[in-house]
């Protein structure tokens, strides 16, 4: 394993034992060699009075080819490691047949040597046994190379009549050598086996100790980014507040500080959102439902949204969208309307944020057969190849551009993130002085028929309330909150649009109120004391009576998770926090005829959609 901790084989933990019997034999190469220094000087000593002494230079050509082939397989290997099985068991047979093929020349030169013969042929013996000892890190390598170094000096012994009974000793030591070498394989194996899945652990470790570095790095820029951002926004608001209440005898607050005071709560609670959605996609929590939507009245919703504040900066925003989705009675994208609305608005908002002056354009076409295009174009001041990139790391905000602006650097992240997820893509070009141009991917089916006009969800509309309609019938609700401050909002909200309020404080408290008490609807926080909101809707759908009838509407802070966990429980309808007039609006409508549906067989008429209503945050 190398220093890093990093394995050198593909795949750390799972290489084969006989993977590593190459390296075990380098490793024991310098052995080798001091084996091989200490036997030479006697090897000489005994050719120098042989018959044939001249044969004993063919040997030592033999070595040194040997030795050369051997290093040089070594070097390689450790230079570049080879993982092929094959490859391996050839280097490793290949190079242990070498030595045998030098063993039987020692054997042909000991049979010859006349009264020398004997001491050399018992040299090439114990050289036999070391061809064994070497190869004995890999099973197969030592079937081969060990009878054929030890065939050699047995054949030289047995045709010397002089040496049977050397030839009967050499027999059993080799058979013994061979044995002994059974049991060390199998040793060696064990502890290769140990290696391995101690470099497994190692590389575990290493990638457990990056992950942890990288969540306590990604906690820390949270820390500082929220920080920075909840102190900004809540000191405007707590200013304005303040203003409004007389403190410090101060005026009452003008509209001017109203409307910043409400812009810095807005863009606090982005950040929060933003935030929150970018752990959920880091630990691979973040969810989207895709189904079609019609991506050009997306498209003109979302640059509805942002119009009032391009106007604001005095720039053009313009939306085009091409001829081929005009007139069409087929043709939808594909993806969670509601994160794409999320994107567009990223995209659409970092361009009015970023441009001072000038136009920004937003064009829906066609980008191929499968794929529709959403691009946002800006005149702002661009950005460098450089920064193009560090622009898509979570918290990273380009201070040439953004300084002195509100943001926590999270959007562009998030968004390609929430394209990936969506099967679709983000990208983007730019050019200093010039402007950007970032654009959405998205799958793109020709032969679905064109939703319905939708919402910014992509949702059927709801019709716009802004208080209650003549003739609207005002219901008793039912709101189970803990936070005070939501429960007076929620209050507000409810009692403007003409409904009676009670107020719970907790589930197990809504929970005894419902059975008691004839309610026409009710609202229920996701997370409360006592009994959480799925918690108290699956207890009163246990109810008896029509209390158990009751539609329910959760009121959640959370995420998908959340959501998901509410419907099971037997909730019409799920509405995000902060909640809106037209939101909570929307969301009584759809609950109370869901409750109407179930309650009479006759199809109830869908309500019309308001063509002028764009604001929503329904979840």
């Amino acid at each position: 394993m190398t220093r890093e901790g990093i394995s050198k084989y593909p795949t750390p933990g799972l290489t084969p034992v006989r993977l590593r019997a190459l390296d075990a034999q380098s490793e024991v190469l310098p052995y080798a060699l001091g084996f091989f220094g200490m036997t030479l000087p006697v090897f000489v000593w005994a050719g120098a009075y042989a018959d044939n002494a001249v044969w004993m230079s063919a040997i030592f050509i033999q070595f040194s080819l040997n030795w050369a082939a051997f290093y040089a397989a070594v070097n390689r290997h450790r230079r570049t490691p080879v993982a092929d099985e094959r490859t391996r068991w050839a280097l490793h047979i290949g190079g242990g047949l070498l030595w045998a093929l030098t063993v039987a020349e020692i054997a042909v030169f000991g049979a010859h040597a006349g009264h020398a013969g004997g001491v050399i042929l018992g040299i090439d013996v114990a050289a036999a046994v070391a061809c064994m000892f070497f190869t004995s890190a890999s099973l197969p390598t030592l079937a081969v190379v060990g009878p054929a170094a030890a065939a050699a000096p047995l054949i030289a012994l047995f045709s010397r009549p002089t040496d049977h009974a050397a030839a009967i000793t050499a027999s059993g030591a080799l058979a013994l050598a061979m044995a002994l070498c059974l049991i060390l394989n199998r040793i060696l194996r064990r502890h290769l086996a140990l290696a391995g899945e101690h470099e497994a652990l190692m590389v575990e470790r290493a990638k457990s100790l990056a992950e942890a570095e990288k969540a306590t790095t990604s906690k820390s820029k949270i820390i500082a980014t929220l920080s920075h951002e909840i102190r900004n926004g809540l000191t405007g608001v707590a200013h304005v507040l303040a203003a409004a209440v007389g403190a410090g005898g101060r005026s009452a607050p003008s509209r001017a500080q109203l409307s910043a005071a409400l812009t810095s709560a807005n863009e606090l609670l982005e950040t929060l959102n933003a935030t929150l959605d970018t752990e959920t996609a880091g630990s691979g929590r973040l969810k989207v439902a895709t189904r079609p939507f019609d991506p050009a009245a997306m498209a003109r919703t979302v640059v509805l949204l942002s119009r009032p504040h391009a106007s604001a900066k005095d720039l053009e925003l313009s939306l085009l969208i091409d001829a081929a989705f005009e007139c069409r009675t087929s043709g939808a994208a594909l993806g969670d309307p509601a994160r794409v609305r999320q994107v567009l608005a990223n995209l659409i908002g970092n361009a009015v944020k970023y441009t001072a002056r000038g136009q920004v354009e937003v064009r829906v076409q066609p980008f191929d057969a499968a794929r529709i295009r959403i691009e946002v174009a800006d005149s702002g001041p661009g950005l460098s190849p450089a920064e193009l990139a560090r622009a898509f790391e979570p918290f990273a905000r380009i201070e040439r551009v953004g300084l002195g602006l509100p943001g926590a650097g999270l959007g562009l992240s998030l968004s390609r993130e929430l394209a990936r997820l969506m099967g679709g893509e983000i990208g983007a070009e730019s050019a200093l002085g010039v402007g950007s141009r970032f654009w959405l991917d998205l799958p793109y089916d020709p032969a679905i028929a064109v939703p319905a006009e939708a919402g910014e969800a992509g949702e059927p509309a709801y019709p716009k309330f802004e208080a209650a309609q003549p003739g609207a019938r005002s219901l008793r609700v039912l709101v189970a909150e803990d936070d005070s401050l939501n429960a007076a909002v929620l209050r507000a909200v409810l009692e403007q649009l003409g409904h009676q309020v009670v107020h719970a404080h907790d589930g197990r408290r809504a929970l005894e109120l419902a059975e008691f008490c004839h309610f026409d609807l009710i609202m229920l926080d996701g997370r409360m004391p006592h009994l959480t909101g799925p918690e108290t809707a699956r207890e009163i759908r246990t109810l008896t009576g029509a209390a158990r009838e009751t539609p329910i509407i959760a009121v959640i802070g959370g995420d998908a998770d959340e959501a998901e966990a509410c419907l099971a429980a037997g909730v019409e309808e799920v509405l995000r926090k902060p909640v809106t007039v037209a939101a909570v609006a929307r969301a009584v409508a759809a609950a109370v005829r869901q409750d109407r549906e179930r309650a009479s067989p006759e199809p109830v008429p869908e309500p019309e959609a308001d063509p002028g209503y764009a604001e929503r945050s329904v979840g």
